[in-house]
C-alpha cells in the first residue's frame, strides 16, 4: 500500500513538472513571476527567523543578567552569613550561589551561541534580500525586452503588407489609399468649381461683348 501511495505521489509530482515546464517554454515571464514569488516567501520566512532569534537573545540577556544578579547577591550573603556565624544559612547560600552561577554560565554559553546564529541569519537575510532585489531587477530588464520585442513584432506586422497574406493590405496601406481618395475627390471638387467659375466668367465677358458690339 505504501509504494502505491508513493508510485501516485511520484506520478502526480512529475506532472506537476511537467506542466510548470510546459508553462515555462510558453510563458516564460510568468513563469519568472513565479519563482519570484516563492523567494519572496522564502526571504520572509528568514525575516520572521531573524525577528524571533532577536526575541531569543534578548530573553537570554534577560535570564542570564538575572542569574548573575542571583548569584552576586548570594555570594554576598555567604560573606554575611560567614561573619555572623551561621553556618547553616552560609552553607544554603553558598548552594544557592553555586545553581545560580552554574545558571548564569550556562546562560553565558546560550547567548554567545544566540548572538553568532543571530549573526550569521542577519547576514543570510540581507544577502536574501540583496539577490531578491538583483532578481526583480532582471524581470524588469526581461518584460522591456519581451515589450520590445512585441512592439517591433506589432511594428512589422502594421509596416509589412506581405504579412496580411488575403487581405487588402496593411492598415497603413489602407490609410494611405484613404487619404489619396480623399485627396483625389478635394481636388476634382476644387477643379470642377474652378472650372464653373472660369466658364461663367467667360460666359458673362462674351455677353458684355456681343452687348456692346450690337449697341454700336
Amino acid at each position: 500500500m505504501c509504494n502505491l501511495f508513493s508510485r501516485i505521489k511520484n506520478t502526480i509530482s512529475a506532472d506537476i513538472h511537467e506542466m510548470l515546464d510546459e508553462k515555462e517554454q510558453k510563458n516564460p515571464i510568468a513563469a519568472l513571476n513565479q519563482y519570484l514569488r516563492e523567494c519572496e516567501k522564502e526571504v520572509e520566512k528568514v525575516r520572521k527567523l531573524v525577528e524571533r532569534q532577536y526575541l531569543l537573545k534578548e530573553q537570554f540577556t534577560r535570564e542570564y543578567n538575572e542569574a548573575r544578579q542571583l548569584a552576586d547577591k548570594r555570594k554576598y550573603q555567604v560573606e554575611i552569613a560567614s561573619r555572623a556565624g551561621e553556618i547553616e544559612l552560609m552553607q544554603f547560600a553558598i548552594n544557592e550561589q553555586t545553581q545560580f552561577e552554574e545558571r548564569a554560565q550556562r546562560l553565558k554559553s546560550a547567548l554567545e551561541q544566540a548572538s553568532i546564529h543571530l549573526q550569521e541569519l542577519e547576514q543570510k537575510y540581507e544577502e536574501m534580500k540583496h539577490k531578491l532585489k538583483d532578481m526583480h531587477i532582471r524581470q524588469m530588464e526581461l518584460m522591456g525586452k519581451e515589450n520590445i520585442t512585441r512592439a517591433n513584432y506589432r511594428l512589422n506586422q502594421m509596416l509589412d503588407g506581405n504579412s496580411y497574406t488575403g487581405k487588402v493590405g496593411s492598415r497603413f496601406e489602407e490609410m494611405d489609399r484613404y487619404l489619396d481618395r480623399l485627396e483625389h475627390q478635394a481636388n476634382s471638387r476644387y477643379h470642377r468649381h474652378t472650372i464653373d467659375g472660369r466658364i461663367a466668367q467667360l460666359e458673362k465677358q462674351l455677353k458684355n461683348e456681343e452687348n456692346h458690339s450690337i449697341s454700336e
